[in-house]
């Protein structure tokens, strides 16, 4: 299955990416998301890496270069959960075929 990064932040490097397919996000969101990486970043002192999966649903990737470190992904999807909702939400409609036919028939 093929992924697509939305945004990524890196604390090594103190730099934040967001994939330009994905600017036409309300600002309110990309704030966000921005905002989401960054913190993880930092708390995780790691490259932390949202995206999409071809179907429609999220993945989480934390890249470190030391030691591991442990961090419990399903906490923090709840304490997301309405982000990335909405994100999905978005991604389904404007990047999927089957949004494309939705939005036609608007």
């Amino acid at each position: 299955m093929n992924k697509t990064i939305l945004a990524a932040a890196s604390f090594e490097k103190q730099k934040y990416y967001i994939n330009p397919e994905f600017l036409q996000l309300p600002n309110d969101v990309k704030k966000e998301v921005r905002d989401m990486c960054i913190v993880m970043a930092q708390k995780l002192m790691c490259t932390f890496v949202i995206g999409f999966f071809d179907d429609g649903n999220m993945y989480f990737d934390f890249v470190k270069t030391d030691d591991a470190f442990d961090f419990d992904t399903q906490s923090f999807k709840n304490e997301k959960a309405e982000l990335i909702k909405s994100l999905k939400m978005w991604y389904m409609l404007f990047k999927t075929s089957d949004g494309e036919r939705i939005r036609k028939s608007l």
